[in-house]
Order: structure tokens, then C-alpha cells, then sequence
């Protein structure tokens, strides 16, 4: 007999999403096995030091507003802060972080060490164990998935897996000529659980990503490139976070030369994604240097960013440089940019090729549809970046330990998070490229900012069990601080004395009777300028003396300014948000119309064989979801809707039949 262990949860990878899912799931009381091929790796940042960015930073906000743990471990480790787009509007407003990268992985793994119920594990996982129900027929009954073999022998059973694999499920590492099995550099791929996969029937796709060089900071000339300092005032991604307190560094933006441009036309040949070496589809939006240079032939000029990877190496990331150029012109690219003339390269970049689900198969909790007690989380579902694994990562721990507690599934809508609208378009349309997250992509992005994802998401952290006692009670007094100076600004009326501390052009006369919430709708009126009008009577209310306590009389303190600028755009923006509210009333009506498992697509009378698959192959749960599956049309969904009342009738299901009427 194997040497067998039982848990109740098994997560297979601890990167980005392994991490959140084996957090999530050991605070919800589950006993949980977190499998890695490499402890000292664990949380490994393979690519960019780099946590947020462009709506990546709205969804580290909301994986901490639940109760996950990224955003905390950035904010311990974060070397350079910068709030971007803030000369836009605050719905797009998104923090970003340069992280040492090895007090990063270290933190991640003090924090899981820390962890009640969780159990780290070094191992391989090779296969599932799987069990067959239903007259022994998996096409009649249902698969369940009892945990994994490892490579060792060993056996470890659970009640729900979760695999988050990253990059290594038959990664395939290319280097110009040069390609070797890697699930990162010098790391083995995952080979025989990716065949394993294969077994199970699910749909796959091959995607790539790929790495810049990496170079020895003593050899750069710094003084050639322009410095690119951090805020001022960092900007925390956890609303735990009371203060960032580790030493802040800058950035260096460096620009190709002509010389750079010719030597990588020269050789574009001999870049694996231009010789047919790779067959994977590589991310549109952060393509490699090659890439930039045959699809914009005109461009003369491409930006890079020269960012230290810690406080304690001489380690530099080439952001804007990703390549599988071979060595030597990698090389040469690297010494014909001014500045890194003498630059020495201490390890090369790469393109990886790699495995991935099609994510239609995934249902809205992330459990694969053909398969009792399996979960994906992850660049295995065809995301990229750290943000969007660690986001799917929590919401799949916290639906397989449901599933252990015969609990109803948690999923998020796309009026309730960026998560949401993330897994919403995979389920529904699946990716042919790796997904990336960008603001443009939600359709009430005022609604779903940075400063408000608290108020979204931790009731449901809370009730989850993930939000403790101590963060609940912070949650709490922040929101009444909040309420309270919503309600001073939308009673208390302007006064002359106050009105000359905030502008000398405005008109008193012109004013008159106005609240300092109709003034602050003004563009050109700030919630900082009207705060230290208001002085008094801040300091008399004891909610609101903190935002006195902590201004140094010209500026606030981050976190009560975060607070003060949430509350600013609730009063500026209030008309367009109702608008928002409206427009979301109508997507849940849509949502709340749900598509039965037991319709037969097949059988709906002038439904097209097109729609017919389509709509089979998803199987969307509700009629809101089916209208973003591309190329259903509104007549097809008409077809749909009907049928389910008719074919409820004929089954005898009378309630459902109704609850489409």
C-alpha cells in the first residue's frame, strides 16, 4: 500500500494564485496541503519585481478587501511606490509596487508557515486519483477527483484539489536556437501531470510569455538615464496597512538607439517566435522587443524601465525588453542603448511555452464542469500576470472549502468587482492569448475603484471567515469616519471665513446657502483645501479629529487622504454613479434569469448548430452570461428563453417555468 495522506484541501503550485487559495482556504478551518517542487521558491517572481499596475492594482485591492494576503506581503516589501493615472479620473487610479524580489518570496513564506491548517509540502504532483460514480460509467455519473500521486510514492488524498501551475505545465523554455523542458530557468517542467490533464479530455491551449535580460547594476552608467522616483507618499495596496516603513529606491527610464533597432531587424530570424520554434500565442499587451519592432516598423524609439529587483543585490529588470533573441545579440541589444555600453548581463531572457485549460470548461467557482472536486486558479486558465492569478487563487480556495462544507458556491458578479468581470470573460468567452486585466474592460469602472473595494468585498470576506476580528472592527470605524464626514459636508453650510481658506476667485455672494458638498462638486474645489476650512469642527467630532491628527497643516497623511478622497468622489461623481446604479439594476435583472443544467440546447426548435455549440460547450448559467458568450445573438437568446419555460413545463417543472415568465 502507498504511503497515504488525507487533507481536506490539496493546492498543487505556490506561486501568486497556489498561495491565496491554500490562505483561503486553511483560514476558513480546512485542513490544507500546499504542493511545491521547491520551498525555497515559494511566491517566486519569475518575471517583473512588480505587484499592480493598470486595474492589476484594482485587483490586489480586492484579493485584500476579501482577506487575502498579497497586497499585506507588497506593503512589507515594497521598494517603490507610485499611485498611476492620477491625472484621470479616480475610477482608473491603480497602485503599483517595485518589491524586492527576495524579501518577497521570503515574506509569502513566513506568512504560510504562520498559517493555522495549512501544510507546506515539497513534492511533485503527477497524476489525479480519480473515482468513478454512477454505475462505474463516467458518461452517465460523475468523475471525482480524490487528490494526487505524487512523484515520490506518496499518495495524498483530499476532498477538493485545486491545481495553480503557472508556467509549468510542459514548459518548454526558448532561447534563440536553443530550447530545453523548464517550468522557469533552471526549474523542471511539470510534464507528467500535464499529460495527466490531457487524459481527463479537457481542452487545451499552448500560450508563451517571455523574460528580459537581467543585468549587473554596477555596470550601468545611472547618470545616463532619467530617474523615476516613487510618491512622495505611498499609496498601501492592503487597507490593513497602516504605514509603509521599508526604504524606497528609483527607477531609471532608458530609450533604444538606432543602433539597437538595426541589430534586432538583423537577427529577428533567429528570435524563436519568428522562426516557428514556438507555437504558443504570446500576450498582446506586453509583447516582446522584437514583437514592438516588426509591428511598428515606423516607431523609432522604444521605452525601457531600469528597475533594481532589491535592496540587496545589484540585480537590474529590463522591463520593456522581453526576448528570445539568442545570447550574444540579446548582448548586443543590451550594450548599443547609451548608458549600458559596458552593461554586464547576469542572465539572459527567455520565451516560455506552456499548457493551459480552456476555461470554458470552468464553471463561475472555478471547478472544472466534468469533474467533482477539482479547481483551476491561475495562468493554467490562460491569464497572465501575478495580480490575475492571485485573484482566481482566492476565489478558488474559498469555493472548494465551501464544496468540503456542502455550502453554496461564492462568486462575484461584474458589478461587484474586477475579479468578477475577470472570471466572467473566461468562463464565458475562454482566451486565445494570455488574458490581462485592463480597466476597459468594466462596464462601471466609476463604481469599481480602488478607494471603494473595502466597502464591496469585506462583508463578504467577513462572512467568509477570512476577515478577523481586529481587521472587522477597523473595517467598521472606518466606514463610520466616512459616513460622518459625508454627512458634515452635506449639512454644514458655507461660511465666508472658510470659503476665502479654500479660493479667493470664488464669489461668496454666488454661494450663498450651499453646502461644502455642492461646493466640492466644483472641478476646481479639493477635498484637502475643504477639510482645512472645516478644522473646528473636525476637531470636535471624535471620528473625524484623526484627519486633523494626522496633516502636517498642508497635506494629509495617506491613509486618512485615501479616506478623504473616497468620500470626495462619492459627492463629485454622484450623478453619474447613480446612472452606474441604474445601469447595474438592469445587468442583474439579466443575471437573475438562470439557465437551467437541465436544457437541452439540441432540442430548441430553429436554434442554429453554431449556437447550438456554443452554447453546450459553456453551458452559462444564467441568460446574462450567455449574451457575452461571442457570436450568440439576441434572437438566439429569445430561442433560449423561451424554451426554458416550455421545456420546464413538459419536465413537470413548474417552478422554473416560472421563474423565467
Amino acid at each position: 500500500m502507498p504511503f497515504t495522506e488525507q487533507f481536506d484541501i490539496a493546492v498543487v503550485g505556490a506561486g501568486h494564485a497556489g498561495c491565496e487559495a491554500a490562505m483561503a482556504a486553511a483560514r476558513m478551518g480546512l485542513k490544507t496541503a500546499i504542493i511545491t517542487m521547491n520551498l525555497d521558491l515559494i511566491a517566486q517572481m519569475s518575471c517583473n519585481p512588480a505587484i499592480g499596475g493598470i486595474a492589476k492594482g484594482h485587483l490586489v485591492r480586492e484579493v485584500d478587501a476579501l482577506g487575502g494576503v498579497m497586497g499585506e506581503v507588497a506593503d512589507a516589501v515594497g521598494i517603490q511606490f507610485r499611485l498611476l493615472n492620477t491625472s484621470r479620473g479616480p475610477a482608473v487610479w491603480s497602485p503599483r509596487a517595485q518589491c524586492d524580489k527576495q524579501l518577497y518570496r521570503v515574506k509569502m513564506r513566513e506568512v504560510l508557515e504562520n498559517q493555522p491548517n495549512l501544510h507546506i509540502k515539497q513534492a511533485e504532483a503527477v497524476d489525479l486519483v480519480l473515482e468513478d460514480e454512477g454505475n462505474g460509467n463516467s458518461e452517465q455519473g460523475t468523475r471525482r477527483v480524490l487528490g494526487l500521486k505524487l512523484r515520490d510514492g506518496r499518495q495524498l488524498l483530499a476532498g477538493a484539489t485545486i491545481i495553480t501551475t503557472g508556467t509549468f505545465l510542459n514548459g518548454l523554455i526558448h532561447c534563440g536556437e536553443e530550447r530545453y523542458p523548464a517550468g522557469r530557468s533552471g526549474e523542471p517542467a511539470s510534464v507528467l501531470l500535464g499529460e495527466a490533464l490531457r487524459r481527463l479530455g479537457l481542452r487545451t491551449c499552448r500560450l508563451k510569455t517571455g523574460t528580459p535580460p537581467r543585468l549587473d547594476g554596477r555596470t550601468i552608467r545611472w547618470e545616463a538615464f532619467e530617474e523615476q522616483p516613487g510618491d512622495a507618499e505611498p499609496t498601501p495596496f492592503s487597507f490593513r496597512t497602516k504605514k509603509i516603513t521599508q526604504r524606497q529606491i528609483s527607477c531609471h527610464i532608458a530609450y533604444t538607439a538606432p543602433q539597437t533597432l538595426q541589430i534586432i531587424r538583423d537577427n529577428v530570424g533567429r528570435s524563436a517566435m519568428y522562426s516557428g520554434a514556438i507555437e504558443g500565442i504570446g500576450p498582446r499587451y506586453c509583447p516582446s522587443i522584437e514583437d514592438k519592432i516588426v509591428k511598428f516598423p515606423d516607431k523609432t524609439q522604444h521605452q525601457f524601465f531600469l528597475e533594481p529587483e532589491g535592496l540587496n543585490t545589484h540585480e537590474v529588470y529590463v522591463n520593456g525588453m522581453s526576448t528570445s533573441l539568442p545570447m550574444e545579440v540579446q548582448q548586443q541589444i543590451v550594450r548599443s542603448i547609451p548608458g549600458l555600453e559596458n552593461a554586464e548581463m547576469l542572465r539572459p531572457g527567455y520565451a516560455i511555452e506552456y499548457d493551459s485549460v480552456d476555461a470554458t470548461e470552468l464553471d463561475r467557482a472555478l471547478k472544472v464542469k466534468s469533474l467533482e472536486g477539482l479547481y483551476l486558479a491561475g495562468q493554467i486558465n490562460g491569464t497572465s500576470g501575478y495580480e490575475e492569478a492571485a485573484c482566481q487563487g482566492i476565489m478558488a480556495g474559498i469555493n472548494a472549502a465551501l464544496c468540503i462544507k456542502n455550502e453554496p458556491s461564492f462568486t462575484l458578479d461584474r458589478t461587484e468587482g474586477y475579479t468578477g468581470i475577470l472570471i466572467d470573460d473566461l468562463i464565458s468567452k475562454g482566451t486565445n492569448e494570455p488574458y490581462r486585466m485592463f480597466t476597459s474592460r468594466a462596464e462601471f469602472r466609476l463604481h469599481l475603484r480602488i478607494d471603494n473595494a473595502d466597502r464591496r468585498l469585506t462583508p463578504y470576506g467577513r462572512k467568509l471567515g477570512l476577515i478577523g476580528d481586529e481587521a472587522w472592527t477597523e473595517y467598521e470605524q472606518k466606514q463610520a469616519r466616512m459616513a460622518a464626514l459625508a454627512q458634515l459636508l452635506n449639512t454644514k453650510k458655507v461660511d465666508a471665513t472658510g470659503l476665502s481658506i479654500v479660493s479667493a476667485k470664488i464669489d461668496f455672494s454666488a454661494i450663498s446657502g450651499q453646502t461644502w458638498a455642492q461646493l466640492l462638486k466644483r472641478p476646481e474645489v479639493q477635498i484637502e483645501q475643504v477639510l482645512k476650512a472645516l478644522t473646528p469642527e473636525l476637531s470636535n467630532d471624535p471620528l473625524l479629529a484623526t484627519l486633523v491628527a494626522e496633516s502636517d497643516g498642508t497635506r494629509l497623511a495617506a491613509i486618512p487622504r485615501n479616506e478623504a478622497r473616497a468620500v470626495e468622489t462619492e459627492i463629485k461623481f454622484a450623478g453619474y454613479l447613480d446612472q452606474q446604479k441604474k445601469a447595474i439594476q438592469k445587468l442583474k435583472e439579466a443575471e437573475g434569469v438562470r439557465i437551467p443544467e437541465w436544457l437541452n440546447y439540441t432540442t430548441i426548435s430553429g436554434l442554429s448548430r453554431e449556437m447550438q455549440e456554443k452554447l453546450g460547450r459553456v453551458r452559462p448559467q444564467t441568460i446574462g452570461q450567455a449574451s457575452r458568450i461571442p457570436g450568440v445573438t439576441p434572437a438566439a437568446l429569445g430561442l433560449v428563453h423561451v424554451s426554458i419555460r416550455i421545456q420546464a413545463k413538459i419536465q413537470g417543472r413548474t417552478e422554473e417555468a416560472q421563474g423565467v415568465a
